[in-house]
């Protein structure tokens, strides 16, 4: 397990850390910064080290009382979850060619008191029923196969990530990547799963995702210094890493490269885009050798999604259409004049994706600020007919197509989550409509608090008004025992960004925070994706402050209708959310209590001037070019929360920070909530009552900590902390 403190702690701090001031001066279209902490972006200086060190051993020091909440936080969720645990299995018929060769049931289980999963195979003997999870011993099932072990591969490892996992289309050989730094760059493997061989075909330094094409064919991407993956490789199994082929480069700064294959395994699809403009290609399977062929040349402020369908592609397009709609083209369309429609553009429907079957077409799409499915038969011809949408008796919830990986399947799986309800597999009869329940994720019962009930709380969907009068919905989830008089303590979630919704979803982990009568909430701000395509726009770019008046007034109306008070409200986001915290603290600081900030993009302007940094060209459609223009430069420096730590005489109720990290973060880098500590510390003399606190786990990456029990300790540190802000108590019972 990694520790974010170092392992021979000195006699505890006295004081909380303060940076050293070095002075550096940044000048464009001549406006001047100061900065005086850019030196801690020199990762490998000691001195860097030093100061993260001791931000962790003060951040442990003011939070050593809370020990004990943190246990019992970590306990509830051991407790509720079910610890040796098996997924639902998904039947895979291996072929070569039209020729089927084995079936399997697939699988992961999680084994108590291991950190990873193991993917596992089951030979298959009835393909209309899968194996009863019941009936799984401590071991699995009999005649199982463990595909791979994460604990065999994590061992001796502080960290480790999976980034690709593909099977063969026989069935014989597994193509994974793995991450042991938390840097998402990833060394690619190869197992014979007949022998259990690890084969010599081993490529270091490759991006997320790779895939196979036929049995002797890989392709995989590699990203530039700048993280991003801009070149497509083709490995032929056998020969060595050093002779494989570069198929593909992305010179356009802005574009990044995908790769993926057909669902009927006929294809190789290729995708570059950027946050405004998409291009695929496609390159049949019995040709890997030859050269993708472009679909539709890429045009600016087109993005369009492909789907293979047998005989024709489906494209998800926005041309005319800024919510997108479905068109479908031949297999040997060139441009967008060949692409017909199947569902028109309507405003407000958001069309997001499309999966394609020998006998159905399955659309993810967003409805009223939810998402949906909308399911279409297909004809013995393969044409299109009338479709109809998945419909649900809960007001708030999340629904998802799960993917089945059989292009001939006649049913289709999708996930189904609210707040009161945990995830779920169903599976659906495309011809009859009949649903089937085929898990729900179990809660067990709690040693305090019971059985988990989801009567026993209450899902409901509020509207706050904006500064600019818009409408901006909050999803909000508490025990039916809870009065909106004011006296709840509350959380609430914000992200914001890259048109991502945040979608309602059940956790184990915040049933400890209900538990405790706390309202938990989601503001769904503009910037994200909840609302259609002009939700995001208007959330963005020279619109970017939007989203963070909107998280202030959905603020301001929890505590307006009662669902707690300005002393009682904690706030969260991550990255580009926590982007959203420090702003709209700074924006509102009498608002919130305390909050917490993970992986926070807290000093965007100075990382996206830098187009020498990771990810920081691509992000320019996203927030504007302020090395190019003075108006982007002069409206991101208005809101950037560092450049913007306002004085204790402006905000003497700052509120209390807690700001996460992670070391080896390529997305957000520590640097930057590491120069926001250091700039609130100097801006506001020590309280007690509001304390600011950093802590960097120094082996991990974006997502934090790998390994659930790592997670779930490293969540039960971040709620102890949130609660004993908002309540006052540190104590476990409470």
């Amino acid at each position: 397990m990694s520790s974010p403190v170092p392992s021979s702690s000195p006699t505890p701090p006295t004081e909380p850390p303060r940076a050293a001031v070095r002075p550096v001066r940044r000048e464009h279209h001549g406006r001047v910064f100061v900065d005086d902490y850019e030196w801690l972006r020199a990762k490998d200086d000691p001195q860097t080290t030093a100061h993260l060190e001791a931000e962790n051993a003060w951040t442990e020091q003011q939070t050593a009382s809370l020990e004990g909440l943190r246990q019992s936080l970590f306990d509830d969720i051991a407790a509720r979850t079910r610890q040796t645990d098996l997924s639902v299995p998904t039947l895979v018929r291996h072929r070569v060619g039209e020729e089927e060769v084995s079936r399997f049931w697939y699988y992961s289980r999680t084994v108590e008191g291991q950190e990873y999963p193991l993917h596992c195979r089951l030979p298959v003997t009835d393909p209309d029923t899968p194996p009863d999870p019941a009936t799984a011993g401590a071991d699995g099932f009999p005649g199982e196969q463990v595909v791979l072990d994460g604990n065999a591969e994590a061992a001796g490892q502080e960290f480790f990530s999976l980034g690709s996992f593909a099977l063969s289309p026989d069935g014989r050989r597994l193509l994974f990547g793995t991450d042991v730094t938390g840097d998402e760059r990833y060394t690619l493997h190869v197992v014979d799963l007949e022998t259990g061989e690890r084969l010599p075909d081993t490529v270091p330094d490759t991006a997320a995702g790779a895939v196979w094409l036929g049995g002797e064919h890989l392709f995989y991407t590699r990203a530039d210094a700048a993280w991003r993956p801009h070149q497509l490789f083709r490995h032929r199994l056998g020969e060595p890493a050093e002779q494989d082929v570069l198929v593909l480069t992305e010179e356009d700064e802005r574009f990044w490269l995908g790769v993926d294959t057909s669902r009927d395994e006929r294809w190789l699809l290729v995708g570059t885009g950027s946050r405004l403009t998409s291009e695929y290609r496609l390159l049949p399977v019995d040709d890997p050798e030859g050269t993708p062929r472009v679909v539709s040349p890429r045009r600016e402020g087109l993005e369009y999604h492909v789907e293979v369908a047998g005989d024709r592609l489906l494209v998800v397009h926005n041309l005319d259409a800024p919510d997108s709609e479905l068109a479908e083209a031949p297999l040997t369309a060139s441009s967008p004049d060949d692409w017909r429609p199947v569902l028109p553009h309507t405003p407000g429907v958001r069309i997001v994706d499309v999966d394609a079957y020998e006998g159905h077409v399955l659309v993810s799409l967003r409805r009223d600020g939810l998402s949906g499915l909308h399911v279409i038969p297909r004809g013995p011809d393969g044409s299109l007919g009338s479709g109809a949408d998945l419909t649900f008796d809960e007001p708030l919830y999340t629904v998802a197509n799960l993917g089945d990986p059989d292009y001939r399947s006649t049913r289709f799986r999708f996930s189904f989550t609210s707040l009161v309800t945990p995830s779920s597999v169903f599976e659906a009869d495309v011809a009859t409509g009949e649903r089937r329940l085929l898990k729900r994720a179990p809660v067990l019962d709690h040693p305090v608090h019971g059985p988990y009930r989801s009567e026993d709380l209450v899902q409901r969907r509020l509207w706050a008004t904006a500064p600019d009068g818009t409408r901006v919905p909050i999803s909000l989830v508490h025990r039916a025992d809870v009065v909106a008089d004011g006296t709840a303590p509350c959380l609430l979630y914000g992200y914001g960004s890259y048109e991502i919704p945040m979608d309602p979803g059940f956790s184990i982990a915040r049933l400890s925070l209900l538990d405790r009568g706390f309202v938990y909430a989601i503001a769904h701000v503009r910037g994200g994706g909840e609302l259609g395509r002009r939700w995001y726009d208007d959330g963005k770019m020279l619109a970017k402050k939007n989203t963070f008046s909107d998280f202030v007034a959905c603020a301001e109306h929890l505590v307006a209708e009662g669902w707690t008070s300005h002393d009682r409200l904690a706030a969260e986001g991550g990255s580009a959310g926590g982007l959203l915290i420090g702003a709209a603290v700074n924006l509102a600081p009498q608002v919130f209590r305390a909050v917490h900030a993970a992986v926070p993009f807290v000093d965007p302007l100075t990382t996206i001037l830098d187009p020498e940094l990771p990810l920081t060209v691509i992000e320019w459609e996203e927030w504007g070019n302020p090395l190019a223009d003075p108006e982007v430069y002069d409206y991101m420096a208005s809101y950037a929360p560092y450049e913007n730590v306002p004085e204790v005489e402006e905000a003497p109720d700052y509120p209390a920070v807690l700001a996460t990290t992670s070391l080896n973060d390529t997305r957000v880098h520590y640097v930057e909530p590491a120069k926001w500590v250091a700039r609130l510390r100097a801006a506001r003399p020590a309280r007690a009552d509001r304390p600011v606190l950093l802590r960097t786990e120094m082996a991990a990456g974006h997502g934090g900590v790998s390994g659930r029990y790592n997670a779930w300790r490293q969540t039960a540190f971040e709620q102890a902390w949130l609660i004993d802000q908002v309540t006052g108590t540190g104590t476990p019972g409470v």
